[in-house]
């Protein structure tokens, strides 16, 4: 089943992430704690590119891993 990209960050969140080594359970708790409420389907969707990203979850997303939101375009 193929689902279509939906945003251009969520491959390089997920390589900055791995890059950190940081699990994703890990990450999606620290998400939370920011008030970002995303659970872990939804967070995994995110990383593949089958979830549309909201803008306030970009700039929670880039705070959390401490990078400028421009770093995050996957391009």
């Amino acid at each position: 089943f193929y689902k279509e990209k939906r945003n251009i960050c969520g491959a390089k969140i997920r390589e900055i992430r791995l890059e950190n080594k940081i699990k994703q359970h890990i990450f999606i708790a620290k998400l939370q704690a920011k008030g970002l409420d995303i659970n872990p389907a939804a967070y995994s969707n995110l990383e593949l590119g089958h979830r549309s990203i909201r803008d306030f979850e970009v700039f929670i997303i880039a705070e959390a891993l401490g990078v400028e939101i421009k770093t995050l375009k996957d391009v």
